[in-house]
């Protein structure tokens, strides 16, 4: 596939449109050199026509510019080691997701949930995964607990998924950090105790 080729079009309404990159290029091609590798016959029956070649990567490029390049290739090798058989586009999406559970991340909405329930101050949290932690912190803690579900979910779930996507790549991850505790703790003082203090700096400034 030429690195020339047209910015992709279609994506979600909730997503950002994303320009096409070298890298998720340079990815596409590596994923259809392997597929030709470890699917030859079944490869070159479906693929035989080059110009029809170029229009399903077009088609394959489009749909998977959501995720990262590293993610494409996860995808491809997962199909790679679980399926005898060329996969379809849809197949390879599947893949691209993964199964987040398997990194002991939670599903997307109840990711959501933990973030938008989570009291203050945020860093000292005990979180199920710092992924839910970033992405509520991208997605801005203040519009998360001022705006509807419906106008917040979508944004949460995008930086979710995108670090999730870290996650399953084999980033890791590190825990935020926690607000660190005063080393004394301030008594308020009796009534009595705060006049007795004032009277002593009275008499130090004399007046």
């Amino acid at each position: 596939m030429s690195k020339t080729s047209p910015t992709a079009a279609g994506q979600a309404d909730a997503e950002p449109q994303r320009k096409v990159t070298d890298a998720h290029i340079d990815a596409l091609n590596e994923v259809f050199a392997l597929f030709r590798i470890n699917y030859h016959n079944q490869y070159y029956k479906a693929y035989s026509d080059a110009s029809v070649l170029g229009q399903i990567k077009k088609l394959w490029l489009d749909s998977l510019l959501r995720f990262e390049p590293d993610t494409i290739r996860r995808g491809a090798r997962e199909v790679i080691e679980t399926s005898e058989f060329l996969p379809t586009l849809s197949k390879m999406i599947d893949a691209c997701q993964g199964d987040p559970q398997k990194y002991g991340l939670k599903d997307t909405h109840a990711a959501y949930v933990e973030a938008c329930h989570a009291p203050s101050p945020k860093a000292g949290f005990n979180w199920s995964h710092p992924a839910v932690y970033y992405a509520g912190r991208a997605a801005d803690w203040y519009f998360l607990a001022s705006s509807s579900e419906r106008q917040a979910y979508p944004v949460f779930a995008q930086h979710y998924r995108r670090y999730c996507e870290k996650v399953m790549n084999g980033e890791t991850l590190t825990p935020p950090d926690t607000p660190a505790l005063p080393e004394t703790v301030e008594v308020p003082l009796s009534k009595e105790e705060n006049k007795k203090r004032l009277d002593a700096l009275r008499k130090e400034l004399d007046i």
